[in-house]
């Protein structure tokens, strides 16, 4: 048993730990004999086996947990245990933070925001946006210091599942049962619910879209496939009762949430979710499911855009909500302004017009509105929207520290999958899931965006952090520096 805990990456008691094994931590066994040895030295003997990647840190990461917990659902609440963390941190790390280079690229990135705010065509508005990213970079910098082992992203995967629940039971509730909350939630949560949704008809439970509800289940989604095939695994090496209990609240958190995903009719979301499925059923190489997800795929693409021949038998098969969600029947036609190709064409001539700063973050809607006489809150596309709003030096500056995280812990996830270290090897299989979880928010933001909603907005971050400071740490092992 200590040493399958040993291989998930399970805190271990140092009683049950060989001589042998101590010596080879570095650690004379006659020291054990002294509980403040013991202590001290349980959090270090391997980044791996700790929550918190420090001794210093461990009541930042259990405010940061609890924090994490009611954030979903109770947002103003939530937040205010992670900001006390995330500032003692950086009261206490101020130095070394401001010595990593990605840490100044993202100062410099900083600088170049508020620069293109100055000259922004709507400088108020511009400057108001600042909000929605200098914030939430101070909290980036902050987090990959305190996320750093495989156990805490999975600590942290399994608060994301739990945390959903009443979420998903609430939408349910939204749709079948036409709950809506209180004026007080409002004043005290900052959210708001309305019978049968919004708009009417699609799910949108404790969030302020139906679209922005499928980004947060999406979230969800990805990371909770990602546990139960990780829990599998031990499962079919420890068949033990708290396993299969484990499995079975995965397996009805995953259901609750794609029937959630299906009643937010967000096509955007179907679509990103089968994706995030087949890369792990390739990932794991269950070649059937594989097979399974992409027939059934075509045969409602088929059932929504198919030629006449087979179409309609198809139709008669598949359930009308899908193929005619799908294929735009549902509704009527919208108008040529609220096409996403007519506002990413209009994102673009604002990139060509002021190419160096931009027009300024928040400026899209105001300048959309008066050459369209339509309003709308975003163009549909993150990266159309930030490069005519910051400007391309500031937006390839963005989508370079971005993607530099990616690559990185792609190359870290290859080493891992490859290691000899049994250990390392099941480690891999949570930073995939991570990975799949910020590719899926990438894959999602190119048909929409969810910037404005603070609490998607943050938990994108969380989840980038917690890969930048696993990557970041075990590189520093691999290098011999951690």
């Amino acid at each position: 048993m200590t040493d399958k805990k040993r291989d998930r990456g399970e805190p271990l008691p140092l009683d049950s730990q060989s001589p042998s094994s101590l010596e080879e931590n570095g650690l004379p066994p006659e020291q054990m004999a002294d509980s403040t040895v013991r202590e001290t030295t349980s959090r270090r003997l391997r980044p791996d086996l700790c929550l918190a990647p420090d001794p210093r840190l461990e009541w930042h990461w259990n405010f940061f947990q609890w924090g994490l917990l009611m954030f979903p659902l109770m947002p103003t609440i939530g937040i205010i245990p992670i900001i006390l963390a995330m500032l003692s941190i950086w009261q206490q790390q101020y130095r070394q933070m401001i010595q990593l280079p990605l840490n100044r690229a993202l100062g410099i990135l900083s600088l170049l925001l508020i620069v293109s705010a100055s000259f922004a065509e709507k400088p108020g508005e511009a400057f108001l946006g600042l909000f929605n990213l200098l914030p939430l970079f101070a909290c980036f910098v902050a987090l990959r210091q305190l996320i750093q082992t495989p156990a805490q992203l999975r600590r942290i995967a399994w608060i994301f599942a739990i945390a959903s629940i009443p979420a998903i039971i609430l939408g349910f509730g939204q749709i079948l049962g036409g709950w809506a909350s209180p004026q007080w939630v409002l004043s005290l949560f900052a959210w708001v619910m309305e019978a049968e949704g919004r708009p009417p008809g699609r799910m949108s439970s404790i969030f302020m879209y139906a679209n922005i509800l499928a980004a947060y289940l999406l979230i969800v989604l990805t990371l909770s496939l990602g546990l139960w095939l990780d829990t599998y695994k031990t499962w079919r090496e420890d068949r033990t009762l708290r396993q299969q209990w484990l499995l079975l609240l995965l397996a009805v958190i995953i259901i609750g949430d794609v029937g959630a995903l299906v009643f937010t009719s967000s096509r955007n979301v179907w679509g990103v979710a089968i994706l995030a499925c087949l890369a792990f059923a390739l990932h794991i190489g269950w070649k059937w499911l594989v097979l399974g997800v992409t027939t059934a795929a075509g045969i409602v693409l088929w059932a929504s855009f198919g030629p006449t021949l087979g179409r309609d038998s198809l139709r008669r098969i598949v359930p009308g909500y899908f193929w005619r969600r799908l294929s735009g029947e549902m509704y009527s036609p919208p108008p040529v302004a609220e096409l996403r190709t007519s506002q990413w064409q209009f994102t673009l001539e604002m990139a060509r017009d002021r190419p160096l700063f931009g027009w300024g973050l928040r400026n899209f809607s105001p300048l959309y509105e008066a050459q369209t006489q339509v309003w709308l809150g975003h163009p549909h596309n993150l990266f159309f929207m930030f490069l005519a709003e910051m400007g391309i030096p500031a937006f390839l500056l963005f989508c370079g520290i971005v993607g530099w995280i990616l690559a990185r812990a792609i190359l870290l996830l290859r080493i891992w999958s490859n290691s000899p270290r049994v250990q390392w090897h099941q480690n891999s299989s949570i930073l995939f899931t991570y990975l799949v979880t910020f590719g899926s928010l990438i894959l999602f933001n190119l048909l929409d965006v969810t910037i404005f909603d603070f609490r998607i907005n943050f938990l994108g971050y969380i989840i980038l952090s917690a890969i930048c400071g696993v990557t970041y740490r075990y590189r520093m092992v691999l290098e011999g520096r951690g």
